[in-house]
């Protein structure tokens, strides 16, 4: 069964003019350059954004779209 990147799933919830914070994560990590994008597992993506995204004002802002994210891969 295939199942896509994190970022892949991220790139979704892209909203330029939304204040969502989820929406604000993928606006910013779609320009991080160095963003794992291939990347599934929650703790090789959670040591990534907390060493190098200070776009990210709060890691339970990850957690919450990593979830969303687990659930879309259920189906």
């Amino acid at each position: 069964m295939y199942r896509e990147s994190f970022y892949r799933f991220l790139m979704t919830q892209i909203d330029p003019g939304s204040h969502d914070d989820i929406a604000e994560f993928a606006n910013n990590a779609q320009h991080d350059s160095t963003f794992p994008k291939q990347e599934q597992d929650y703790e090789a993506l959670a040591d990534y954004l907390e060493l190098n995204a200070g776009y990210l004002p709060e890691m339970s802002i990850f957690d919450r779209a990593y979830e969303l994210y687990q659930e879309k891969m259920q189906y």
